[in-house]
Parts: C-alpha cells; structure tokens; sequence
C-alpha cells in the first residue's frame, strides 16, 4: 500500500473532524545539525513530515516545523497546532506584534532574532485558522514524542549526509 499524500489525507477530512498538529524541533549542539518533525492527526489518521539543516539552532528549528506544518494545512482548515516551545508559542500569539509595530526590535530595542522564520511564519499564520496551544515537550504525549522522534532522526539522517 502506498504513503497518502497530504492532499490525499485533507481531501479524506470533513469540515468538522478535528484536527491537530504537533510540531517540534531539535539540534544537536546549539548551533549544530538540527531537525524539525510535523504530526498531522485527526479521526485516527496520521500523516508526518520533517527535514533538518546541516548548521543551525534549537529555535530555528521550533520555528521551521511550525513553517512547514502551516505550509501544507489548506487555507481554509481550521486546526489546533500543538508545540512545546514557549518561544514559538508565545512569539506567535503574544510578542510578534510589539516586535512589528517597533519595526523588529524587542522590548530591550535590539533586533529580534530569527526574524526571517518569525516573519515567514506571520505570513502563514494570517491565511490560516490555527488556534495555538503549548503542550510540555518530553511528558509522555504520544503525538508530541513523535514529533521529536521525527525532528531526531532527521538530525541523523543529516549527519549521515
């Protein structure tokens, strides 16, 4: 049997099933090799995704898992993305609009860091429906430890390139 395509997974949704990402990244050093590892779940169906960077950081990688979750969520499909980064979380939902209207400078006037992922991922945010929670990373949730298993073994597989 083949691996659905993600269009194939959205397509095989209603409008009310529920669904929900989890996301996660890793770095192995920091900077180093890192990884990030997407989840898609709903109605007992799963769907990953992840990919790494040769030289990179921690929160970069918090970050592009967040990207490349929303890159393939449909415009119009209402979802809960599930991190276990506070940064990624509360960058999203609560700093990035001081950091705008201050033209990309923190509250301590110093320019804020990872701007380019923050501003890629403000873009994506605004075309989609995602309500953002935090879930405690390394706490025994299934969906959460599979997200850093995937971001992980990216790292390895990138290591071994």
């Amino acid at each position: 049997m083949s691996k659905p395509t993600f269009s194939s997974f959205f397509e095989s949704l209603s409008a009310t099933d529920s669904l929900a990402i989890y996301v996660d990244g890793a770095c192995s050093g920091n900077p180093g090799p890192g990884g990030w590892g997407v989840v898609f779940s709903a109605e007992s169906q799963e769907i990953t995704h992840a990919g790494s960077d040769s030289a990179t950081t921690n929160n970069r990688m918090e970050l592009q898992a967040a990207i490349e979750a929303l890159k393939l969520l449909p415009e119009s499909r209402l979802a809960t993305l599930y991190t276990d980064s506070q940064y990624v979380k509360n960058g999203i939902t609560s700093w990035i609009e001081g950091w705008k209207k201050r033209g990309w400078l923190n509250s301590e006037k110093k320019p804020v860091k990872n701007q380019d992922l923050w501003q890629e991922l403000d873009t994506l945010k605004q075309m989609r429906k995602i309500e953002w929670q935090w879930v405690k990373g390394h706490d025994g949730h299934p969906l959460n430890e599979k997200a850093d298993t995937l971001a992980r073994r990216a790292i390895i597989a990138e290591r071994m390139r």
